[in-house]
């Protein structure tokens, strides 16, 4: 196995694991993951470079992690360098912002918590935080046929096609998506992507005004023309990606056993691999 191949498969495990928030604690103070992701911000694999980002947006969620991630060697002039590459494609320099902004008011975050502790409320309803960022929105999908990881993964590979998607995961028990997008791209865009499989139907799970919630089905005569995105290459497919036995990382709540003794090898292998 190259060592291009082992950094993407380290890095898509650390992603997956990132994703369970009983895990997230645990990876931020565990004393060579951090450091590794920040390595792999650099790494000349854009696909290497895009998860490793995903994976510290999903740390970045939990508030308690925001300060000691900020104060990490390299984070934030690492996420600066992603931001100004030129050759960084335009998702990528999103979503390495996004985080940077995220980390840059962590401080203050803690000085207005008191005076901002009803909005907190509401913003912790959403699976990603941040959601004021007027560059990007979440959009929540209850995806019909979402039964397994190979219709998983058929939905993954709509989704990373569509210009404009910037993260997403999968809450499998109940059928949905959480979808973090562009401001200017159509939430009709995913469900028309998501409905092109034939074997899945995607509808929007949107709030009410008494706080709960309502499926709106996409009207059939709104099919948007979705724009691909040709910057970020594919992930691998499910039967050639080392993560595949890791697919109920995102959504099975206390794999944080299971992932714990992984985080060993991946400290292992970060501690070993400063180059590429």
């Amino acid at each position: 196995m190259s060592a291009e191949m082992d950094a993407l498969t380290v890095v898509n495990q650390l992603r997956d694991l990132a994703a369970d928030p009983l895990n997230r604690r645990a990876i931020v103070e565990d004393q060579g993951c951090l450091p590794g992701l920040i390595l792999f911000f650099d790494h000349p694999n854009p696909q290497v470079v895009y998860s490793a980002l995903l994976a510290v947006r999903y740390l970045a969620e939990c508030r308690a992690n925001r300060e000691k991630m900020k104060s990490e060697l390299g984070m934030m002039l690492s996420l600066q360098n992603v931001m100004q590459k030129s050759t960084s494609p335009g998702e990528t320099k999103l979503l390495a912002s996004e985080i940077y902004e995220i980390l840059q008011s962590a401080g203050k975050e803690e000085a207005e918590q008191a005076e901002a502790a009803a909005a907190s409320c509401r913003r912790k309803a959403h699976f990603f935080l941040g959601s004021n960022n007027k560059r990007a929105k979440t959009v929540v999908l209850h995806i019909d046929g979402l039964d397994d990881s190979a219709r998983r993964g058929l939905c993954e590979e709509a989704l990373l096609k569509i210009r404009g998607v910037i993260s997403f995961t999968f809450q499998m028990a109940v059928k949905r998506c959480v979808v973090r997008i562009r401001s200017d791209l159509k939430a009709e865009a995913l469900g028309t992507a998501i409905n092109s499989t034939k074997v899945m139907k995607a509808q929007q799970v949107m709030k009410t005004d008494d706080g709960g919630e309502m499926i709106v089905p996409f009207q059939e005569d709104t099919a948007v023309l979705v724009e691909e995105n040709t910057d970020i290459p594919d992930y691998l497919p499910e039967d050639e990606s080392p993560s595949q036995e890791q697919d109920k990382a995102v959504t099975r709540i206390g794999s944080i056993t299971d992932g714990m003794g992984w985080l060993g090898t991946a400290a292992n292998f970060l501690s070993r691999s400063f180059y590429w």
